[in-house]
């Protein structure tokens, strides 16, 4: 059995795997103080598997440490995570040092699965575009705010505003503070999408396959003309995907 663990801004999300198949998966809130003791306690009676392996993606390096003292305590394994060296079977011309981790996983997995060029849209604490061309090049991408970030946002900025729920509003033009707030998050989230995916295509060719993820994926991507796919579970595959390339020995050169 596989794990694996995506360490986000807002959640962490364990996938277990058997073979190619995600056979469960949960999510926990992503708190920068946690120690391995208080995930333990967290995700006691969820993880009853027996792991040979591990691969994480993390975007919040405060947590690493005791994430990777969780694993080895409770399965006995190493806790291996992502690198930026990795081999995702792309290639780059710009360092991508500081790109997240998973914004290379999610661009590797949408190409391995989807076919090139493509376009990665994920919904999360900040909305991202990764674009990868039809010679497997990742261009690189946008990011903007996400949909939770924004109504934080705004309620701090604010004083006299809510921080509202992001759902779809009944209507586009609110008749109160929280709707009309709903409908600005909602269509600009849209329009953000709606607006950019056509340049990307007149660079990259009209034929790319755009492919939404993240928590906000099937809320925003549906109301989209942009999206073709949505793929909810685009990052834990993309994990699970480069582990099954990491084992997978080189073809051996005919002498």
């Amino acid at each position: 059995m596989f794990l694996a663990i995506d360490i986000g801004n807002t959640s962490i999300k364990f996938g277990v795997f058997e073979g190619d198949r995600l056979v469960s998966k949960f999510a926990i809130p992503t708190k920068r103080e946690y120690d391995a003791a208080a995930l333990g306690e967290i995700v006691n009676g969820r993880l009853v598997e027996r792991f040979t392996d591990s691969l994480i993606s993390s975007v919040v390096p405060e947590v690493d440490a005791a994430l990777a003292e969780f694993v080895s305590n409770a399965f006995g394994i190493e806790a291996r995570f992502v690198r930026t060296s990795d081999d995702f079977g792309l290639t780059f011309k710009f360092p991508v040092d500081e790109t997240g981790a998973d914004r290379l996983i999610n661009s590797s997995a949408a190409a391995e699965k989807y076919g090139v060029p493509c376009v990665v849209v994920a919904f999360g604490t900040a909305t991202t575009i990764d674009v990868v061309d039809r010679n497997r090049e990742y261009r690189g991408g946008l990011i903007a705010p996400g949909p939770a970030t924004t109504a934080k946002a705004v309620q701090i900025a604010a004083s006299k505003l809510p921080e509202v729920e992001i759902v779809e509003p009944p209507n586009l033009i609110g008749t109160t503070t929280v709707t009309a707030i709903q409908s600005g998050i909602f269509y600009s989230q849209i329009g953000l999408i709606d607006a950019a995916i056509p340049h990307i295509k007149a660079e990259i060719g009209d034929d790319a396959k755009v492919i939404a993820t993240g928590g906000f994926a099937r809320l925003i991507a549906e109301r989209s003309k942009s999206i073709d796919v949505i793929d909810e579970e685009l990052t834990l595959d993309g994990l699970r995907m480069l582990h099954k390339k990491e084992r997978v020995p080189p073809a051996r050169s005919e002498a």
